[in-house]
């Protein structure tokens, strides 16, 4: 059987597409979305008109020369490139080198946006004497949001993490699309009914389009309306909607909303067994600091006792008395030694030492004899030795 890889396709796709001579250079007019500036300088974002969506990149090597202002959604623009297939996902998008602002519009939702809003500032609301304080420790908090999304799971998993012991209602709303901002007031109108005590309204980031159900008036107008106080967490930190603006308070994320409507009491019960550990360690370290300075006061007690001074008294004494003998016998030891060396040093001087070797002392009449020229034949000469003396006669 004659078969291909999904590889092969997208390659001879892309080949098809770049032999294209009006695919190679074209420019192309839409409204900028979901604009995300990557960590490496690439711009990814999607151009669209009534009729459909493009998705679209701009490299970082063209960003100096082919763009002179901040690319942001909502912005309409020319855009200067070719079209291509990005093998991997088997998908084509535009590869922009220039795009150049159109200055006749910034954008028909933006317009509705920023219309409605001024609108609804000069109503009054947005005004913060009308917000309601968040309740520092709910029972009881609702979500409007999908049942689907991400950010109830996220919401599940912070109050969870933070207070297991809240209960969460949720509404499951339509946040995207054709009837979800009616969806989403109902939602807000149904849990301001049922006592609660925080109602958190919002859905993950997207562009303006997946992000205007909350900005429609009907969704202002009920959160303003609602007895309940609501936090607003939609989007990113960069996203602003309305109903961020009319909510009692504003958070960055659906996750961010969690953790202000949810106090995190898991951390205040870590921090009060951590106290409770700290105070019997602090208690623990006084009784034994009490407990050494009680022994040290009995050590010096026992210092101080003349039973004990007597002892020590004795001991020294005896430790002086075998002292003041050894260095008796030291000195007389040392002066022994010397005495034995002064002797054979004398004994080494004496002359009758040296005729215990065979030598003689000889005398000539009363005075040593030192040379042969001092007698004659016939003289008389004593010779002492080491045991006697000796008369003789020269020859």
């Amino acid at each position: 059987m004659k078969y291909y890889t999904v590889g092969q396709i997208n390659t001879y796709i892309k080949n098809i597409i770049e032999s294209d001579y009006l695919l190679k250079n074209l420019i192309i007019k839409g409204e900028v979305s979901n604009c995300k500036y990557h960590s490496m300088g690439h711009i990814y974002f999607s151009l669209k008109d009534e009729n459909g969506s493009m998705p679209s990149v701009m490299f970082k090597g063209n960003v100096p020369s082919g763009l002179k202002f901040r690319l942001e959604d909502g912005q309409s623009v020319f855009v200067q490139g070719s079209i291509s297939v990005y093998e991997r996902d088997g998908r084509y998008q535009l590869y922009a080198r220039k795009i150049v602002q159109d200055e006749d519009t910034k954008g028909k939702l933006f317009a509705e946006y920023e219309k409605l809003k001024q609108r609804l500032y000069e109503e009054g609301l947005f005004d913060f004497e009308v917000k309601k304080k968040i309740p520092e420790f709910p029972r009881k908090v609702g979500i409007v949001t999908a049942q689907t999304g991400a950010a109830i799971q996220d919401i599940m998993n912070i109050a969870k993490r933070r207070n297991p012991y809240v209960q969460l209602i949720l509404y499951p709303a339509k946040v995207q699309g054709e009837g979800a901002a009616e969806t989403i007031a109902r939602g807000i109108r149904k849990l301001d009914t049922m006592g609660l005590d925080t109602i958190i309204v919002g859905r993950g980031g997207g562009s303006i389009e997946d992000l205007w159900a909350f900005n429609e008036e009907i969704v202002a107008r009920t959160i303003y309306e609602a007895k309940t106080p609501i936090i607003s967490g939609t989007g990113h930190e960069v996203d602003n909607t309305i109903a961020d603006y009319v909510a009692d308070l504003r958070a960055p994320t659906p996750s961010a909303a969690a953790e202000l409507a949810i106090p995190d009491v898991m951390s205040t019960i870590r921090n009060v067994s951590s106290l409770r550990l700290q105070l019997d360690r602090s208690i623990n370290n006084k009784v034994q600091e009490h407990k050494s300075k009680l022994q040290n006061l009995r050590l010096r007690l026992d210092a101080k006792s003349p039973e004990k001074m007597l002892r020590d008294r004795q001991q020294y004494l005896v430790s002086l008395t075998d002292g003041l003998h050894n260095s008796m016998m030291n000195k007389f030891n040392s002066y022994q030694r010397r005495f034995e060396v002064s002797v054979a040093r004398l004994d080494g001087l004496s002359p009758t030492a040296k005729l215990k070797g065979g030598f003689g002392y000889v005398e000539a009449g009363d005075k040593p004899l030192t040379s042969v020229k001092q007698v004659k034949s016939g003289d008389i000469v004593n010779i002492t030795i080491s045991d006697g003396s000796l008369k003789t006669i020269v020859q």
